[in-house]
């Protein structure tokens, strides 16, 4: 493990990751489009950072591209994947579905057939929390039925849970899926709540508070989720071929969540503190493809690599704003 290819190292998450990994004495190569669906500059700022390490190296690359990724693997030396590439965003999905497909099916799927070719020691990515849907049993565990998305993004992740485990079943790839739980922190996506309630009450401007402020989320600091990506890909899954529920193949599911819903409007209180104004709500009914509440099961996460998510929203708050003010000199 010398060598670990992560995608969408120029991404929030990925470029978490890619910083964890160089500190802890791997090399990293690094994939990602640089797409402009949000801040250039922000994804300029993230890889600038990683380029002044001697063990990265940067591949821009659009994972769309069966050609492009497959004489990368062919090409380049590397162990584990950590695919985080990905069209994020369940509201944006409903604008521009195609690119969802594109990037989450076409691109997930060249990767991992890729990925089998090499006989890649473990294929590690990125799922998320919206494959519950509208569950009604909370905490949401990795045993609970998710064949009822609600929005295309929440599909096109779940469709990459299924096709991952064929590959395990058939070729023996160690696979991981993590579910992530609204990921926040320093380096945020500007798409996101922590973000954009930040900017509108520096900026005077309003939040919109959807579902009249009936919202609860398991903000999960990226710190945290971090530490777990790095422990789960340390211990790749093995064949299980005396597995009494007949699912035998390398294969495994984890939720990386806080554990700790918190309201939304308590996260507009934090800030609040923290920066010194009061914000503008406009309250409004709940967005399609949104859930009223997301609540992560971590048992199989702490029994496998013996770690939870821990950092309280109030630290995390406290860490983004600085950052915040810092990075924008506000």
């Amino acid at each position: 493990m010398d060598r670990v290819l992560v995608t969408g190292c120029a991404g929030f998450i990925g470029f978490h990751l890619a910083q964890r990994l160089l500190q802890s004495g791997y090399d990293v190569l690094g994939l990602d489009n640089l797409n402009p669906h949000y801040d250039e500059g922000l994804k300029s700022a993230r890889l600038s950072i990683l380029k002044t390490q001697p063990a990265f190296k940067f591949i821009q690359c659009e994972i769309g591209d069966t050609a492009a990724v497959a004489r990368i693997f062919q090409q380049q030396e590397f162990g584990p994947v950590a695919h985080l590439a990905a069209q994020a965003g369940v509201r944006y999905s409903l604008e521009n579905p195609h690119l969802y497909i594109q990037s989450n099916l076409v691109g997930f799927t060249n990767l991992i057939e890729a990925a089998q070719k090499k006989r890649t020691p473990h294929f590690l990515f990125a799922s998320s929390s919206s494959v519950y849907g509208s569950n009604k049993k909370v905490p949401f565990s990795e045993h609970d039925n998710v064949d009822h998305p609600i929005s295309l993004y929440a599909a096109t992740k779940k469709s990459d849970e299924l096709i991952a485990h064929v590959y395990a079943h058939l070729y023996d790839l160690p696979v991981t899926g993590l579910r992530f739980f609204t990921v926040y922190g320093p380096w945020g996506r500007p798409d996101m709540a922590m973000f954009k309630f930040c900017k509108a009450i520096f900026e005077g401007g309003s939040i919109d508070l959807y579902n009249y402020g009936d919202m609860l989320r398991d903000f999960t600091y990226v710190d945290d989720v971090v530490e777990g990506v790095v422990r789960i890909l340390e211990k790749p899954p093995v064949r299980k071929p005396e597995a009494s529920d007949g699912r035998t193949a390398p294969y495994r599911i984890f939720n990386i969540g806080n554990n700790q819903p918190v309201e939304v409007k308590k996260l507009i209180q934090l800030l609040e503190k923290k920066i010194g104004k009061k914000a503008a709500i406009r309250s409004l009914p709940i967005q399609p493809g949104d859930v009223p509440v997301t609540y992560a099961d971590v048992d199989e996460l702490s029994n496998a690599v013996g770690f939870r998510p821990h950092t309280s929203l109030e630290e995390g708050v406290d860490r983004f704003v600085n950052w915040y003010r810092e990075y924008y000199k506000v």
